[in-house]
């Protein structure tokens, strides 16, 4: 029904439009308490088998919203009530930002995948805060605030932008994400770079925990999947090192191979996700555990459009997987069927839990 109403409506279209006219909808059901709870009870089923724990959380499932869906934290409950265990809002910046010119955002369909320009259009830290800090949870979630840098701020200055994204926003977070891989706010990616990366994650660490003093805020960092294999392994290395909580990997991709999509649409400036980045994100989480093993959280997210694919990134070495582009072609039974799939792929499997098999194959092919 949803693949339907989606060729026949939502492709015809503006992506954004259609974007915000769905997010409505998500934030009205939620707000109904008899439609919320029926379509929690149809998409949100829960499998005992698949409780998860990770960053020290305790979760229905692995299976959560990547950020950049809800960036202004406005429909948290809305993602939980269609089945996602945890949703990560952002990316956040330190003050607002209307982001990049319109229209910056593009459907490849032939190729399940979008590009996007966004530029971190977002409410900023203070808004974002306020609301997170107002909200009165209708389902219990786990929420994940992911922050990156303001357009305006140079680059030299990147790391007291986080800090002040950090102090406004870990106390409402129950991990925190930096962002230093988009490529649409420019040198951002830049900041990948060990040498300027370890202080601003020190910095981002040491703000997190002079502001949040009755618990450790986990703190991840988010990686391209552009970067090459030997700086892959530098930031796995810094990670431990600082003693990181997580790695996500991987955001967006700037490469276009492969793609069946016309010119007109693949030549668009961007971050491309979706199926084509599957191969890629898949290579840098196996290189990702190899480094670190079990020592950091990986969660893996990039092309992720169904539970073998959700059910790959585990056996790879996530503890935790996230899915977003392919919710935008799936629809709203999209996490259920992840979660069936995957208590079926666990079922089958010769592990008892979904923390056996995470990495087991990343495992087998190093020994």
């Amino acid at each position: 029904m949803y693949k339907l109403f989606f060729h026949l409506v939502f492709t015809r279209m503006d992506p954004e439009a259609a974007h915000h006219l769905a997010f409505r909808w998500i934030r009205l059901a939620a707000r109904i308490p008899v439609l919320r709870t029926f379509a929690a009870a149809a998409l949100a089923p829960r499998y005992e088998e698949l409780r998860t724990e990770a960053l020290g959380l305790r979760m229905h499932g692995p299976f959560g919203l990547a950020a950049g869906f809800d960036k202004n934290a406005v429909a948290v409950d809305g993602m939980a009530m269609l089945g996602f265990d945890h949703v990560e809002i952002g990316t956040v910046t330190g003050e607002a930002q209307p982001g990049n010119p319109k229209k910056r955002l593009f459907r490849l369909v032939s190729d399940r995948a979008l590009i996007n320009r966004m530029g971190f259009n977002n409410d900023g830290s203070a808004a974002v805060a306020e609301r997170l800090r107002t909200r009165t949870p209708v389902f219990r979630t786990v929420v994940g605030v992911n922050i990156g840098k303001t357009k305006t701020v140079p680059e030299a200055e990147a790391a007291a932008d986080y800090v002040k994204s950090t102090e406004r926003l870990a106390r409402h977070a129950d991990y925190l994400v930096v962002n230093v891989s988009s490529p649409n706010t420019p040198g951002l990616r830049n900041l990948q770079a060990t040498e300027a990366l370890r202080p601003l994650l020190t910095a981002v660490r040491e703000a997190a925990d002079r502001t949040v003093t009755d618990r450790r805020v986990p703190l991840l960092v988010k990686i391209a999947p552009d970067l090459a294999d030997e700086d892959v392994d530098a930031v796995a290395d810094l990670a431990a090192e600082l003693g990181l909580d997580g790695i996500i990997a991987t955001n967006t991709t700037i490469t276009r191979d492969g793609l069946k999509s016309p010119a007109y649409l693949t030549s668009e400036t961007g971050g491309l996700s979706g199926a084509p980045l599957k191969d890629r994100s898949l290579e840098v989480l196996r290189r990702l555990y190899a480094r670190v093993g079990d020592r950091l959280v990986l969660i893996g997210v990039g092309g992720v459009e169904n539970a073998e694919d959700a059910w790959q990134r585990i056996l790879a070495g996530a503890t935790l997987v996230q899915g977003y582009s392919a919710f935008v072609y799936e629809g709203p039974a999209y996490a259920r069927a992840v979660h069936k799939g995957l208590a079926a792929r666990l079922a089958a499997s010769p592990y008892a839990t979904l923390a056996e098999a995470v990495g087991a194959d990343t495992r087998k092919a190093a020994a």
